[in-house]
């Protein structure tokens, strides 16, 4: 069933935080929402543009690693309409440990794990030869 197939109240994304309600203590569920309440309503909307998964201030030093992780996990199953979603933590040589979110099938394949450490650690010497060369150039590298 996708996510246009269930009722407005009954989407997957719904559900899981129906879930997470009650399985989290209450002060880190409403943290958990202040988290994500801004990805969900530009999504609901259909806004383009950036938009943070993250707290200001003090809050946002406090946050727990379980509840950014279900956070992520909220954002995951909003986009993708799966509650079967996972972090893996990926290993890689030019950024070190990398927490991903994907599929339960692609988190249990190693060779997947490993194309995604690949592209990431491609990605990031990307980044860094651009950053470089933006130095030189006199231009911002804090983009």
């Amino acid at each position: 069933m996708s996510e246009s197939e269930f009722p407005p109240e009954d989407r997957p994304v719904d559900l899981y935080l129906d879930l997470l309600r009650v399985r989290m203590a209450p002060s880190d569920y409403a943290v958990l929402l202040r988290m994500v309440e801004p990805v969900l309503e530009a999504m609901q909307e259909q806004r383009a543009g950036p938009i943070e998964l993250s707290l200001e201030g003090q809050d946002g030093a406090s946050v727990s690693q379980e509840v950014r992780d279900e956070a992520s996990l909220v954002v995951a199953v909003a986009v993708t309409g799966r509650l079967d979603n996972q972090i893996v933590e990926i290993d890689t040589d030019e950024v070190g440990p990398v927490r991903v979110v994907t599929d339960s099938g692609t988190a249990a394949d190693p060779a997947r794990c490993q194309e995604i450490a690949d592209f990431i650690g491609e990605r990031h010497r990307q980044d860094e030869e651009l950053r470089g060369i933006a130095e030189v150039s006199g231009l911002p590298t804090d983009v």
